[in-house]
């Protein structure tokens, strides 16, 4: 593995880790820059494929969803429908007329870019008000022995993280190793030996956690939600890969040495989030209650 990428790869791991033991604004601070600059990637593949989107109206958006999911997350939801109608808007008086695939690309980076994103500043913030104290909503840890001490938000966000990097260093390394059998033509390199090594990988990491944290019924629900996030983790991998082949480029920038654009390093988490946000607030809840 070639040096530049294993030292951005632990810078981005420490930078990640410090806002999010912070969490409050100071998450929101962080997670907003890196989806401003997922976004601008973004927009240079639609508009490499000939598209005009909304793209600054998209990014201004998404940026106000951010900000309205730390301050109430219930409005969050609200503020997607308003902010597809500001990006219609924009589009339908451009001097050009606008294209279904305009409208399509941009209605696309409003929900992959920013809507979907949002709900990891969401996943944060559970029960971020009561631990706070740090101005800003923030936190830090007055001692590290007992994880379970720690906020609800921040337990399941680190889980989370650890799940995505067991899946990732898991398939990569197992990939170019041992893998032989293709897994898609739309990225050749992935291999479904790397794959499935990735999505146990993420299972194995969701059980420990889960049995940390006394989840009932822990090896039941540490493997659900392992798998669920090492399967949600692909399937950004790949949906990143699909445009990026689309758009006819090899990475979506080149901002981290070693590793391409942030799309190429976030794609695993765009899909995660929704999906462990809702294991957090509906499933294991109803599980504690029987």
């Amino acid at each position: 593995m070639p040096w530049a990428r294993i030292i951005s790869g632990l810078i981005a791991i420490v930078l990640a880790l410090g806002m999010t033991l912070l969490g409050g604004w100071y998450f929101t601070l962080g997670f907003s820059i890196l989806v401003y600059l997922a976004q601008v990637e973004y927009f240079d593949l639609v508009r490499a494929k000939g598209n005009r989107p909304a793209g600054k109206t998209t990014i201004i958006v998404s940026q106000i969803l951010l900000i309205t999911a730390t301050i109430n997350t219930d409005l969050a939801d609200a503020v997607l429908p308003v902010a597809g109608t500001f990006i219609c808007f924009y589009l339908l008086f451009q001097p050009k007329l606008a294209t279904i695939s305009d409208i399509s690309s941009s209605i696309l980076g409003l929900f992959y870019g920013g809507y979907l994103p949002s709900y990891w500043i969401r996943l944060r913030s559970l029960e971020s008000a009561t631990a706070s104290n740090l101005p800003l909503w923030g936190y830090w840890p007055q001692q590290w022995s007992n994880i379970n001490l720690l906020p609800t938000g921040l337990q399941i966000t680190l889980l989370a993280f650890g799940c995505i990097w067991a899946a990732d260093i898991g398939a990569y390394t197992i990939g170019r190793l041992f893998g032989k059998t293709r897994l898609s033509d739309i990225s050749p390199k992935k291999t479904v030996e790397g794959a499935i090594f990735g999505v146990f990988g993420s299972i194995t990491i969701a059980i420990l956690g889960a049995r940390a944290l006394a989840w009932p019924f822990w090896a039941i629900l540490g493997s659900t939600l392992g798998l669920v996030i090492g399967i949600a983790s692909l399937l950004g991998d790949l949906t990143e890969s699909m445009m990026k082949r689309d758009a006819g480029v090899k990475d979506s920038g080149q901002l981290i040495p070693g590793h391409g654009g942030i799309l190429d390093r976030a794609d695993s988490y765009v899909f995660t989030a929704p999906l462990v946000y809702y294991f957090m607030t509906l499933l294991l809840p109803m599980i504690e209650s029987l």
